[in-house]
């Protein structure tokens, strides 16, 4: 099958192979949906790279996956949009030759302060973190639970250490959305099981943010304080903890593996 063929408004970059695991990826222009993108492809997968805004990077990232050995699509989904979602797992499950892995990496992080909230943001974080990854499981479910994959195929979601019993101030949210999302782990790891499991990778600070509070090198510095690592981490240790959970870990499922540093602790 030739990307093109799809119909979805993907940028073909080649044709994906029955013989090669596919591994689908939201959010993977940049920082950590890139290195996890990377990680699959060096170890043998073709990968489906979705992006909302960030089209030129994500090529980068297909061509990164080239480069290893792997062949890439870059498709623009709109997380916000759960019609599309569901659109473009349908069209992926009838039109692929295989899916064997779906990481759910995208996702909103913004502030929302008490006092300030609103219903329309609230309902967006819920709408691109929670249901959206559950509308395109849905949809990828019965391909996935086709997978030739050791334990089968593997659905890995991308947590936060502080949305599942580390909450932070101003982000109820965020921290909402994704304990959403950590529940959906569990209950799905049950109703797809045997042939489908589903894991979830809980980083603590392994990118920081570009913009807002968490860029200030002061802010930093009083989170790594409590880091017992003494470091934040990096988008390739968190990748790593989803490769491993998606490719190697044929008897774990329902499981949160924390890539922290140790902050859980403190």
């Amino acid at each position: 099958m030739k990307t093109s063929d799809t119909g979805t408004g993907g940028e073909a970059r080649g044709t994906f192979r029955a013989e090669r695991p596919l591994a689908v990826v939201t959010g993977a222009g940049r920082r950590v949906g890139r290195a996890i993108a990377l990680a699959l492809a060096r170890d043998g997968c073709d990968l489906v790279c979705t992006y909302n805004t960030s089209a030129d990077a994500t090529l980068e990232t297909v061509q990164g996956v080239e480069r290893v050995g792997g062949r890439g699509w870059a498709h623009r989904l709109d997380l916000g949009d759960p019609n599309a979602v569901a659109g473009f797992g349908q069209t992926l499950a009838t039109s692929a030759p295989r899916v064997d892995v779906l990481v759910h990496n995208a996702s909103i992080y913004e502030p929302t302060p008490l006092n300030e909230i609103s219903a329309d943001a609230a309902i967006d974080h819920y709408t691109v973190n929670a249901l959206s990854p559950l509308l395109l499981t849905q949809r990828l479910a019965g391909r996935l639970a086709e997978s030739a994959l050791p334990g089968g195929g593997a659905v890995v979601a991308m947590l936060d250490i502080h949305a599942i019993g580390r909450p932070r101030r101003k982000f109820s949210a965020y921290t909402m959305s994704k304990a959403a999302l950590a529940e959906m782990v569990r209950v799905l790891a049950r109703e797809l099981a045997p042939r489908v499991r589903v894991n979830a990778v809980a980083p603590g600070v392994v990118a920081w943010p570009e913009s807002g509070l968490e860029s200030d090198p002061a802010a930093q510095a009083r989170y790594l304080s409590r880091v017992p690592a003494g470091r934040a981490g990096t988008p390739d240790e968190a990748a790593e903890a989803v490769r491993w959970l998606a490719l190697d870990a044929s008897y774990c499922t329902g499981q949160v593996v924390r890539v922290d540093g140790g902050r859980w602790l403190t």
